[in-house]
């Protein structure tokens, strides 16, 4: 951290804030925070650095975990059982009654955590690999799980009786795990407007769900202002008593790790709060020694620096300048007897990819209402253990080489972008020290590994290799290089069935000067390009892939700064025609597609639904020289634009 002047031991926040009150003029809120160097701005905050303890650690657990497990119907519970029509609307009447007079108030008592173990499960969380792990401090429902002093709501007063993020924290501190709690408080306001609403139709309808009882308004909160509807409420009311809250659960557990579900809330308050947070972190400690971590994605603020970006159930293309986390599940967030697992090995290449990249991994491990596992779980926290037992190394204490791997498979980085099928050719590095780590994801079935990075360069002392390990085997492996890179030779047996790791040693290792992480496109053989979906890079956070009559297709293509784009390799200089298969139900729209000297710009006439795919004609696209090429296919005209499902391009050569 850079130095930043000392300030008084308290500070005083004074902030201009918005109201929801239509009649009333914005007015000072003061907020009491700890003193110390961070003040509540964006320049103060952007002078944060992340701690090496969270660098090393790689993997986490989390437990996402509360009453909306009751059910056992997934979550968002508490807001969809008051959406007439909803999956779980239906669930709740058909198990609890109607939501006029039973709602979420009457879950809250049946969540008892009776059979909630935290020292068994801190330990299986520590031999599976975890080192760190993050309590669920509240959620959007408005349950607090600790020993609330501004909430009567919370877990001490109701259902277990019995404050769970401090149980969370003695069994992580027994265990030597860094602690963390999740905050999902700041969106609860307009989240949980569905329970002032009713049926519009059947016997009931027009008769008010029981959140328009204003008995229960510090559960449910007040009706929200006309326009308020956005991800974080406008009422600055509400604000206040997020701070407050947040501050209670940060000076009552000191954690390591503050999790926010959405950016930085509220502008300057929830800046005041992360401020609060360093600053305590330095005067309990001595030094700046906590992450706190938020996301990146359109709601609230994201200051480049101040803060870990969280990529929910999504990826990083590439190495990232500064630490990053995933954070995903293994089923659905909250309990759900419908939810397939997902299986080790999937979670085993997620991490690997992930820490390649510079980032970290958080995993919600899905308890049951009670409290226990699964048997399934169980089992993938102990196959995740096996891994860990053997392949730690090659995780912990590790940093990004110079290029994050290699292989066919193409990540889309962005939120909700986390399935992704990877083969034994699809290999990440990781270094530590003058070690390197090469984890290919898959045993290929020739035992050979191929690194194509890692190939000779004459007339140079670039990839001088000494030695090559298998993680998990006793001996050295033979191998061979040449300018196509090092080949390994693996023995029968793996000691794992999701990964083969190497420990390479050896002096200037460094990609190869030709070296290209993912293959271009090659033509077929008669010389046609084809650039589908699964091949495509996707530039944005909400344009992604999607299935339409058995295919896949890029959709969600709605924001006209985002785009797609090919890599293709050009065998002889020559002309394409070129053809594009879309749909466009939202109305006509216009394309461009761009290489670095040319550019094509096609209309796409309007579809009957986004099922109905046409082939446009896009035009002529000349190459004057062979190799690599990148293809860039963008919305034409911004102000114009309307939404395209793209399924294919393909490039016919011009004889």
């Amino acid at each position: 951290m850079k130095t930043l002047p000392k300030t008084a031991a308290i500070l005083t926040a004074a902030l201009m804030l918005g109201t929801s009150q239509p009649s009333t003029a914005a007015e000072p809120l003061r907020l009491q925070i700890a003193g110390g160097p961070f003040l509540p701005t964006a320049e103060s905050l952007s002078q944060y650095t992340c701690p090496d303890w969270f660098r090393d650690a790689k993997f986490g657990i989390w437990s996402h975990w509360g009453p909306q497990s009751v059910p056992m119907a997934g979550d968002w519970y508490a807001r969809n059982l008051y959406i007439q029509g909803h999956r779980q609307y239906q669930h709740h009447l058909e198990n609890f009654g109607h939501p006029s007079t039973n709602g979420w108030k009457d879950i809250i008592p049946l969540w008892r955590a009776e059979r909630f173990d935290p020292d068994r499960l801190m330990a299986l969380y520590r031999r599976a690999g975890a080192r760190y792990f993050v309590s669920m401090a509240v959620h959007h429902d408005n349950f607090d799980l600790w020993n609330s002093r501004h909430h009567r709501w919370n877990a001490v007063q109701m259902g277990p009786h019995r404050d769970i993020v401090a149980a969370w924290q003695q069994a992580a501190r027994k265990y030597g795990l860094r602690f963390g709690v999740s905050e999902h408080l700041g969106a609860s306001f307009t989240w949980f407007q569905t329970a002032k609403a009713s049926d519009s139709s059947g016997p009931l309808a027009g008769v008010p769900y029981d959140g328009n009882l204003q008995a229960y308004w510090d559960l449910y909160h007040p009706p929200a202002g006309p326009h308020d509807r956005g991800w974080y409420s406008t009422n600055r009311q509400w604000h206040l008593t997020w701070f407050r809250r947040i501050k209670d659960l940060v000076d009552s557990y000191q954690p390591d790790l503050l999790y926010t579900d959405g950016g930085i809330p509220f502008d300057g308050v929830g800046r005041s709060l992360v401020a609060h947070f360093y600053n305590s972190s330095i005067r309990h400690r001595g030094r700046l020694d906590v992450v706190y971590t938020c996301k990146n994605m359109g709601s609230g603020e994201f200051i480049p620096g101040a803060a870990v970006e969280d990529i929910e159930r999504g990826v990083q293309a590439g190495i990232q300048p500064r630490p990053w986390q995933t954070d995903t599940s293994i089923g659905d967030w909250f309990y759900n007897r419908d939810w397939k697992y997902r299986p080790p090995r999937w979670i085993i290449h997620m991490l690997v990819d992930i820490v390649s990249k510079n980032g970290n991994l958080l995993l919600n491990v899905v308890q049951r209402p009670d409290g226990s596992l699964d048997p399934e779980v169980e089992q993938a926290l102990e196959e995740l253990a096996a891994w860990f037992a053997i392949h730690g190394e090659a995780m912990y204490g590790t940093r990004p080489w110079h290029v994050f791997g290699e292989g066919p498979t193409r990540i889309r980085g962005g939120y909700f972008r986390e399935d992704y099928r990877f083969t034994a050719g699809d290999i990440r590095f990781t270094t530590k020290g003058s070690t390197l780590y090469a984890i290919a994801l898959g045993w290929p079935a020739d035992q050979r590994l191929a690194i194509r990075a890692l190939g000779s360069v004459p007339g140079t002392r670039t990839n001088r290799i000494r030695s090559v390990h298998l993680l998990g085997f006793d001996r050295p492996l033979p191998w061979a290089q040449d300018t196509n890179g090092l080949t390994v030779f693996l023995p029968p047996q793996p000691p794992s069935p999701h990964t083969a790791a190497l420990r390479i040693t050896g002096s200037q290792l460094a990609p190869v000067p030709w070296f290209e992480p993912v293959p271009p496109i090659e033509p077929a053989p008669d010389g046609t390009l084809l650039l589908d979906a699964e091949n495509a890079d996707l530039h944005g956070t909400q344009i992604r892939i999607e299935q339409r009559g058995g295919r896949p297709n890029i959709g969600f293509w709605d924001r006209p700064e985002e785009f797609v784009s090919w890599t293709v390799r050009i065998p002889r200089p020559g002309s394409y025609r070129v053809h594009a298969e879309c749909a466009a139900a939202a109305g006509a729209s216009r394309l461009t597609l761009q290489t670095t000297r040319q550019s094509l710009g096609a209309g796409i006439p309007a579809t009957t639904s986004w099922d109905e795919f046409q082939t446009i004609e896009l035009g002529s696209l000349r190459f004057d020289r062979p190799g690599t090429h990148e293809l860039h296919l963008k919305p034409a005209d911004a102000s114009a634009w309307r939404p395209v499902n793209l399924r294919l391009l393909r490039l016919t050569p011009e004889r």
